[in-house]
């Protein structure tokens, strides 16, 4: 095998990354309630959903929801985590579902069964020697506080997450030393139904609710800061943000400050607020330009300002080449974000841009400004997976992936940059987030769970499952 030749720190948190809602099932067990993940379809339809104006948040019996059941995690946990104690994982990055805690959202009592089901989990990972990192809240509001008060748009909700996180610090202060607030909290940029907690109306009328929310997110996440600072002193919380390094098309001045424009406003403006304390300048001109007018209670910039994150988790799949003028047959196939195809790069099974040197840019850029510890909480190829005829599954494509972005974090570490760790997306097969298919495969671990519902929720070990416990082993030398 090749040799990185990079040194990663002692105290890398190597291991993988889910998220409750893509994973867990049990839909009404445990008391648990309806979040925004158990109403989106599975299939193309949800993208669409995800990206369109007017979406009622409603079950309609004649479609397929794959997070109800999802990969069963929550019958079969132990399973789970004992293979990746196998692969020798030091961290296992995962989410608390909201709606375990308070089914509603506005209950004034936290429900003990879904406190205790994550008691269970946490004290599993203990025992093989694995540290959760928790992310407080990944894209799974409670649907109550999307119908009864629009989600983030109102102020009650920031109440009612200052009760969530009191009740979790409190209750697994022994358990839990790192966190992070919401997940890909910028995304509500282009996915406001999945991180703002409610539907557009009509596509020109996005710019106030949604920055009124991002407010009142900010508000909320340094209430979490606060509150864990005080209840669980010797913990680390940060912020998690969706970066995706914009790159110019070519060398017009026009394509570079356009791009520029794009990566303020999608990197850095979520970040600034939660690193640094307070609303970038350059957001000044961007509101004035909308007719943004921000309703911001006496208190909140201090509150802000005094309160900021320990360290920045990110996500990172795919860099993003965009320029002024764009034709339709200019742009990428990838589902996420605009912007045209880069001549240079070569993309997934779902069009994403595979950009390994992007991850080490990103890393410099986001180190550059904050100066504050870096943490790869998302990195991973959605791909097809073949079961061959004697069960194995060679997925080499997916070691070559995550090897090259390996390399580049390394790359990173040896030009400076102060990196916690990584955890790759999906370690174990998972409803994907953005289209709910179980065909799209991140992980080392395979499930026997299709897209039509069947399936004996079967665990496989792939090819690299294999691999990275040998990279896990040599502290990412061996790869």
């Amino acid at each position: 095998m090749a040799t990185n030749g990079k040194k990663f720190p002692k105290s890398f948190l190597w291991g993988g990354a889910t998220a409750a809602n893509q994973l867990e099932g049990g839909l009404h067990e445990g008391n648990k309630g309806m979040n925004i993940a158990d109403v989106l379809p599975g299939g193309k339809e949800r993208l669409a959903i995800l990206q369109s104006p007017g979406f009622d948040f409603q079950i309609d019996e004649s479609k397929y929801y794959p997070n109800h059941e999802a990969i069963d995690f929550y019958h079969r946990y132990k399973e789970d985590i004992a293979l990746f104690a196998e692969m020798g994982f030091k961290a296992y990055r995962m989410s608390i579902a909201w709606t375990r805690i308070f089914p509603n959202g506005d209950e004034l009592e936290p429900n003990e069964d879904g406190l205790a089901f994550y008691d269970r989990v946490f004290d599993e990972l203990h025992k093989y020697g694995i540290e959760p990192v928790v992310t407080i809240s990944h894209y799974e509001m409670p649907v109550n506080l999307v119908k009864e008060y629009g989600g983030w748009r109102d102020r009650q909700v920031v109440t009612f997450f200052e009760r969530y996180v009191n009740a979790i610090f409190k209750r697994y202060k022994n358990k839990v030393k790192y966190w992070m607030t919401f997940n890909e909290i910028n995304s509500g940029l282009i996915m406001p139904i999945m991180g703002l907690g409610f539907a557009i109306h009509k596509e020109e009328d996005r710019y106030q609710p949604t920055f009124q929310a991002y407010h009142h997110q900010f508000v909320a996440s340094s209430i979490a800061v606060k509150a864990c600072h005080e209840i669980i002193p010797d913990a680390k919380i940060g912020c998690m943000i969706l970066f995706a390094p914009v790159y110019s098309y070519d060398s017009n001045p026009e394509n570079v400050l356009y791009a520029l424009q794009e990566e303020n406003l999608f990197n850095y403006f979520c970040a600034d607020v939660q690193v640094r304390g307070e609303y970038p300048t350059f957001i000044k001109r961007y509101f004035k330009e909308h007719n943004i007018e921000l309703d911001i209670r006496e208190g909140d910039l201090e509150l802000i300002k005094k309160h900021t994150v320990d360290y920045i988790g990110f996500s990172y799949y795919m860099s993003r080449t965009e320029k002024v003028d764009k034709e339709p047959q200019d742009n990428t196939q990838g589902n996420i974000m605009s912007g045209v195809k880069n001549p240079f790069l070569k993309a997934s099974d779902w069009g994403w841009e595979i950009d390994p040197i992007g991850l080490r840019i990103s890393l410099n850029k986001l180190y550059g400004r904050y100066q504050v510890p870096l943490f790869v909480v998302e990195n991973g190829l959605g791909a097809y997976d073949k079961v061959e005829e004697d069960g194995s599954i060679n997925d080499d494509y997916r070691i070559d992936y995550i090897r090259e972005h390996i390399q580049a974090m390394g790359e990173a570490v040896e030009d400076g940059v102060e990196l916690m760790g990584y955890t790759s997306w999906g370690c174990i097969d998972l409803v994907s987030a953005s289209t709910g298919e179980f065909e799209k495969r991140y992980g080392f671990i395979y499930v026997d769970k299709h897209d039509d519902g069947s399936g004996t929720l079967e665990r496989k070990k792939k090819k690299s499952f294999y691999w990275y416990k040998d990279v896990i082993a040599s502290n990412g030398e061996k790869l």
